[in-house]
């Protein structure tokens, strides 16, 4: 686990260029607004929430990976006590991490105090690969946070938490991006993983569309418990990204960290 964060950032680093390259070389949605602007408010929001998790680490020194490791050390949650073989833990860890990142997503848009947090995501115009990282670093600290709880819980290898932290940040960017896909295989994919047209789905101005489709990776929980969504109303062409009330503002930084607490 020594080079753990260089590994993910490199492959981090590596999605984003591919996906960025393949969404200005194959747009599925004519892009409203300049990519400059958006795109510095969406990565200063990523350096900030980098620095939350920094300051978090103070208080919790040990984040998730690091958690693993501690709850390995003192044979705490569930993973711990057993004897299965590495491979069944990590995916059982996976899947276990997956579901529990749905349910908090799902969360988020039901519990009003937590949708003003995640609304920041959702007020982006636009969607493209640099939506993935734009969450307020609020929301993010608190999601850490339970994720450090669930290591405990289930007390999954290092190893594990790193696969599932590259396949959700893998995922996410992929999901995010303006990538056309071919018809075909968009079908063939979302049969297990979220797909860019399945999320688009969900970040609809409709209100029934973007409470469905909460999928990071996979794309199973949503067929599973019925909020699953093809296609929207309108044609992915068509229909319209983001808040109902917004305008360009969510360009702003400023204006999208104060979000949670304006009024409306």
């Amino acid at each position: 686990m020594e080079h753990e964060a260089l590994i993910r950032l490199a492959i981090f680093l590596g999605l984003f260029s591919a996906l960025a390259l393949g969404e200005a070389l194959l747009p599925r949605r004519v892009r409203a607004l300049p990519r400059r602007k958006r795109w510095l408010t969406n990565w200063a929001i990523s350096l900030l929430n980098t620095v939350a998790l920094r300051l978090l680490a103070f208080a919790l020194p040990l984040l998730a990976v690091g958690a693993a490791l501690d709850a390995g050390q003192n044979g705490w949650g569930l993973f711990n006590v057993l004897t299965w073989p590495s491979w069944i833990e990590i995916l059982l860890a996976v899947l276990f991490f997956d579901f529990a990142i749905w349910l908090q997503h799902l969360i988020t848009h039901k519990v009003p105090l937590l949708w003003r947090l995640h609304r920041v995501h959702h007020a982006d115009t636009e969607l493209d690969v640099t939506t993935a990282i734009r969450f307020h670093p609020v929301e993010i600290a608190l999601s850490m946070g339970l994720k450090i709880g669930l290591v405990y819980l289930l007390g999954p290898a290092a190893l594990a938490i790193v696969v599932f932290e590259i396949l959700l940040n893998g995922t996410a960017l992929f999901n995010h991006s303006n990538l056309a896909l071919p018809l075909w295989l968009d079908r063939r994919l979302r049969l297990f993983l979220v797909t860019p047209d399945m999320h688009r789905v969900h970040h609809s101005v409709l209100r029934a569309e973007h409470d469905s489709n909460y999928g990071f990776s996979l794309a199973i929980w949503d067929r599973l418990f019925g909020t699953y969504i093809a296609q929207p109303a309108a044609g992915h062409e068509q229909m319209k990204i983001g808040l109902e009330w917004q305008d360009e503002r969510p360009t702003k930084l400023g204006w999208s960290l104060w979000l949670p607490f304006a009024k409306r």
